[in-house]
């Protein structure tokens, strides 16, 4: 706990056998009451070696896509008592050992979410970035903090860490159950007006490191884009976004519902 507060990290996993234990052994248990991982009917030993490790597991019979993993996993967090929750992916591409420090910028009440930034500080180019992820990155942030009005350095990164309050509020059921799962839940954050910050967070790109490929990367980015819109739009009331429906720009929304693993 942390303020007293339950804290809680989950593991979005497929195909994550290989780094998945080096991941869980870093978590600082100290500070970390439970650790859920989500195996999304992965092709290998990944709930295995999960269950081995001595966390709770939950698979997906079939696969829902990176969104859908999300889902499962706070509210499997929610419904288990956590104050904060932290998403970590298992590919070890995020350091855990900054779990303490995400989960306190909310214990103290200064945040209700926080992004672990890979651009702040050492740099992601350093850490193995691949040129072309960055530049897109770099583009995508620009786009967004343009249209959306904010100053994030990175809007694309894994490591996040969410208040209760926050996750019952968004409408998480309406959001993509694909990569776009991520942007959508941030500007469902905005336009309800929750408290967003940001911590440097280094990086590592190998052999083992998930990574989507370049024709995923290119629809992302277009659904990152067509997101950003959308919320635009919707602030100058001249269209309709589902995943924006319901929400008062007041640090909550009209639904709270999440949708319950499937």
């Amino acid at each position: 706990m942390i303020n007293g507060l339950r804290v809680v990290v989950v593991m979005p996993a497929f195909n994550a056998e290989v780094t998945l234990l080096r991941t869980i052994a870093e978590v600082d248990r100290r500070v970390v009451d439970h650790i859920v991982v989500v195996d999304d009917a992965s092709q290998d030993r990944t709930a295995v070696v999960a269950v081995q490790a001595g966390v709770e597991v939950y698979r997906h019979p079939k696969n829902l896509g990176y969104g859908g993993n999300q889902k499962s996993c706070y509210q499997l967090a929610i419904d288990g008592g956590a104050d904060i929750v932290v998403m970590l992916h298992p590919d070890y591409q995020y350091t855990p050992k900054l779990v303490t420090a995400m989960a306190a910028m909310i214990a103290y009440g200064e945040y209700d979410m926080v992004l672990a930034s890979r651009i702040l500080g050492r740099g992601a180019l350093k850490g193995g970035m691949p040129l072309y992820k960055y530049i897109a990155n770099r583009v995508l942030t620009l786009s967004e903090n343009l249209i959306l009005g904010l100053k994030l350095s990175e809007y694309h990164t894994g490591y996040r860490a969410f208040s209760r309050r926050m996750l019952q509020a968004l409408p998480l059921d309406r959001n993509s159950n694909n990569f776009v799962f991520d942007n959508q839940l941030i500007v469902q954050a905005h336009a309800a007006g929750f408290r967003i910050g940001e911590l440097s967070c280094p990086t590592r790109y190998d052999s083992e490191s998930s990574s989507i490929g370049f024709s995923k990367s290119v629809r992302y980015g277009f659904g990152v884009l067509s997101t950003a819109s959308q919320y635009r739009l919707y602030r100058w009331g001249l269209g309709h976004a589902a995943f924006l429906t319901g929400i008062a720009a007041s640090g909550g929304a009209v639904s709270s519902s999440v949708a319950p693993p499937s």
